[in-house]
Protein backbone atom coordinates (compact mmCIF):
# COMPACT_ATOMS: atom_id res chain seq x y z
CA UNK A 1 0.00 0.00 0.00
CA UNK A 2 1.91 3.32 -1.01
CA UNK A 3 0.52 6.24 0.71
CA UNK A 4 0.59 10.17 -1.01
CA UNK A 5 1.29 13.05 0.50
CA UNK A 6 -1.53 15.36 -0.83
CA UNK A 7 -0.98 19.52 -1.17
CA UNK A 8 -3.09 20.07 1.58
CA UNK A 9 -1.62 17.51 4.12
CA UNK A 10 1.46 19.34 2.80
CA UNK A 11 0.13 22.49 3.66
CA UNK A 12 -0.88 21.92 7.25
CA UNK A 13 2.59 20.44 8.06
CA UNK A 14 4.34 23.62 6.66
CA UNK A 15 2.01 25.98 8.75
CA UNK A 16 1.92 23.40 11.63
CA UNK A 17 6.01 23.57 11.73
CA UNK A 18 6.63 27.06 10.57
CA UNK A 19 4.47 28.61 13.48
CA UNK A 20 6.54 26.54 16.28
CA UNK A 21 9.37 27.87 14.22
CA UNK A 22 8.48 31.45 14.32
CA UNK A 23 7.21 31.31 18.15
CA UNK A 24 10.62 31.01 19.11
CA UNK A 25 12.95 33.07 20.33
CA UNK A 26 13.66 36.07 22.44
CA UNK A 27 11.71 38.62 24.66
CA UNK A 28 10.60 41.38 22.57
CA UNK A 29 6.82 40.64 22.82
CA UNK A 30 7.22 40.92 26.78
CA UNK A 31 7.24 43.83 28.57
CA UNK A 32 10.52 45.12 30.36
CA UNK A 33 8.98 45.67 33.64
CA UNK A 34 8.11 43.02 35.73
CA UNK A 35 4.55 41.57 37.44
CA UNK A 36 4.40 40.16 40.61
CA UNK A 37 1.14 38.38 41.81
CA UNK A 38 0.62 36.92 44.39
CA UNK A 39 -1.69 34.34 46.37
CA UNK A 40 -1.71 32.58 42.98
CA UNK A 41 -3.02 28.96 42.40
CA UNK A 42 -0.39 26.31 40.69
CA UNK A 43 -2.79 24.45 37.96
CA UNK A 44 0.03 22.88 36.22
CA UNK A 45 3.65 22.91 35.30
CA UNK A 46 5.16 21.07 32.24
CA UNK A 47 8.56 20.62 33.03
CA UNK A 48 11.12 19.79 30.41
CA UNK A 49 12.67 21.40 27.49
CA UNK A 50 13.09 24.15 25.60
CA UNK A 51 11.28 25.53 28.15
CA UNK A 52 9.34 24.67 31.60
CA UNK A 53 5.39 26.14 31.47
CA UNK A 54 3.82 27.24 34.74
CA UNK A 55 0.19 27.41 34.75
CA UNK A 56 -1.30 29.30 37.39
CA UNK A 57 -4.72 30.72 38.15
CA UNK A 58 -5.12 34.82 39.82
CA UNK A 59 -8.16 36.03 40.93
CA UNK A 60 -8.22 39.71 39.58
CA UNK A 61 -9.71 43.14 41.45
CA UNK A 62 -13.04 42.15 40.92
CA UNK A 63 -12.73 38.29 41.67
CA UNK A 64 -12.64 37.11 38.10
CA UNK A 65 -10.29 34.24 37.96
CA UNK A 66 -7.74 34.91 35.06
CA UNK A 67 -5.88 31.67 33.89
CA UNK A 68 -1.92 32.35 33.04
CA UNK A 69 0.74 30.61 31.63
CA UNK A 70 4.19 31.36 32.05
CA UNK A 71 7.19 30.01 30.30
CA UNK A 72 10.74 29.27 32.51
CA UNK A 73 13.75 28.00 31.19
CA UNK A 74 14.76 24.71 30.33
CA UNK A 75 14.59 22.13 33.11
CA UNK A 76 17.99 21.25 32.94
CA UNK A 77 19.08 24.74 33.21
CA UNK A 78 15.91 25.38 36.49
CA UNK A 79 17.64 22.15 37.93
CA UNK A 80 21.22 23.87 38.31
CA UNK A 81 19.56 26.63 40.63
CA UNK A 82 17.72 24.30 42.59
CA UNK A 83 14.16 24.23 41.08
CA UNK A 84 12.89 20.69 40.72
CA UNK A 85 10.64 18.47 39.08
CA UNK A 86 8.41 18.44 42.04
CA UNK A 87 9.29 21.65 44.24
CA UNK A 88 6.33 22.98 42.59
CA UNK A 89 2.76 21.27 42.21
CA UNK A 90 -0.27 21.45 40.94
CA UNK A 91 -2.18 23.44 43.93
CA UNK A 92 0.56 25.47 45.65
CA UNK A 93 -0.12 28.89 46.50
CA UNK A 94 3.20 30.74 44.95
CA UNK A 95 3.58 34.32 44.14
CA UNK A 96 5.25 34.56 40.61
CA UNK A 97 7.43 37.34 39.07
CA UNK A 98 6.88 37.67 35.42
CA UNK A 99 7.16 39.67 32.39
CA UNK A 100 3.77 39.55 30.76
CA UNK A 101 2.57 39.69 26.76
CA UNK A 102 2.56 43.04 25.99
CA UNK A 103 -0.60 42.18 23.66
CA UNK A 104 -2.59 41.84 26.95
CA UNK A 105 -3.06 37.95 26.92
CA UNK A 106 -2.42 36.49 30.02
CA UNK A 107 0.64 34.59 29.19
CA UNK A 108 4.15 36.29 29.82
CA UNK A 109 8.23 34.76 31.19
CA UNK A 110 8.87 33.70 34.82
CA UNK A 111 11.63 35.92 36.36
CA UNK A 112 10.84 33.99 39.98
CA UNK A 113 8.72 31.66 41.82
CA UNK A 114 8.85 32.22 45.47
CA UNK A 115 7.12 29.25 47.61
CA UNK A 116 4.67 29.84 50.32
CA UNK A 117 7.83 27.97 52.64
CA UNK A 118 10.16 31.60 50.97
CA UNK A 119 12.16 29.45 48.82
CA UNK A 120 12.99 30.90 45.25
CA UNK A 121 13.42 30.08 42.53
CA UNK A 122 14.85 32.64 39.59
CA UNK A 123 16.25 36.06 40.43
CA UNK A 124 13.61 38.16 38.72
CA UNK A 125 15.35 38.56 35.37
CA UNK A 126 14.10 38.41 32.22
CA UNK A 127 15.60 35.19 30.47
CA UNK A 128 16.55 35.54 26.92
CA UNK A 129 17.47 38.18 24.65
CA UNK A 130 20.40 38.65 27.05
CA UNK A 131 23.31 40.58 25.86
CA UNK A 132 26.93 38.64 25.44
CA UNK A 133 29.89 39.12 28.03
CA UNK A 134 32.89 39.03 26.35
CA UNK A 135 35.96 38.65 28.50
CA UNK A 136 38.97 36.27 29.13
CA UNK A 137 36.79 33.96 31.15
CA UNK A 138 34.55 32.89 28.95
CA UNK A 139 33.84 29.04 28.03
CA UNK A 140 32.99 26.50 25.02
CA UNK A 141 29.62 26.90 25.31
CA UNK A 142 26.58 29.13 25.69
CA UNK A 143 24.73 31.95 23.43
CA UNK A 144 26.33 34.51 25.46
CA UNK A 145 29.82 33.60 24.53
CA UNK A 146 29.07 32.35 21.11
CA UNK A 147 28.64 36.07 20.20
CA UNK A 148 32.23 36.82 21.54
CA UNK A 149 33.96 34.46 19.22
CA UNK A 150 36.02 34.83 15.90
CA UNK A 151 34.54 31.38 14.85
CA UNK A 152 31.10 31.76 16.31
CA UNK A 153 29.84 28.96 18.76
CA UNK A 154 32.37 26.49 19.69
CA UNK A 155 31.18 23.14 20.59
CA UNK A 156 32.96 19.04 21.29
CA UNK A 157 31.15 18.43 17.98
CA UNK A 158 32.57 20.76 16.08
CA UNK A 159 36.12 20.59 17.57
CA UNK A 160 38.64 18.47 15.57
CA UNK A 161 40.32 16.15 17.53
Amino acid sequence: MTTRLTPAVALVAVFALGSVTYAHHGSASYSTQPTTLKDVTVTQVNWGNPHTLLFFDHKDAKGNVEHWVAEANAASTLSTSGWTKTAIKYGDTVTVVFYAAKNGQTVGRVGKVVLADGREFGDGSLIGDRPSVCDDEFTTGGNEAAACRPGGRITNNDQKR
